[in-house]
């Protein structure tokens, strides 16, 4: 394991500090449902529906983007690579991860996180409409 300076700690620590209040309301807040053809199709029986965006207070971000991506039961997001680091968390269904290291499963209230310029992949494992409320957070 690679040692974190101090400066680096700090970052961490002010990143986290400001990101868990904001996701912890966007979380806490009842997704909407949404029809079979609102938002814009990424994949067969995924859409991205956009929920809105706000200026950030983190140093490294400019703003936040949040959308949820709304995946039908059995619809799978074929591995992509992240344009931006992403705070994710299941707001509804089952769901698997893919990696390039590991593979998970989350569940409704399950949190992870994308870097930029890695690939991941999600499929919906329940027999309900699965969501993903993602905040997207865009560089300076």
């Amino acid at each position: 394991m690679k040692t974190m300076n101090r400066r680096s700690a700090i970052a961490l620590g002010v990143t986290a500090a400001a990101v868990t209040p904001l996701f912890t309301l966007v979380a806490s807040a009842k997704t909407k449902k949404y029809g079979p053809n609102e938002g814009k199709e990424i994949a067969p029986g995924v859409r991205v529906v956009e929920v809105g965006t706000g200026n950030s207070d983190i140093p490294a971000y400019k703003s936040i983007s949040i959308v949820d991506v709304v995946f039908q039961p059995g619809a799978h997001a074929p591995a992509t690579m992240m344009d931006n680091d992403m705070v994710c968390t299941i707001t509804a269904g089952a769901f698997t991860i893919k990696k390039a290291d590991k593979e998970f499963k989350l569940e409704e209230g399950g949190i992870y996180t994308c870097s930029k310029g890695k690939i991941d992949e999600a499929t919906n494992t329940s027999k309900v409409v699965g969501i993903h409320r993602i905040a997207v957070l865009i560089p300076v």
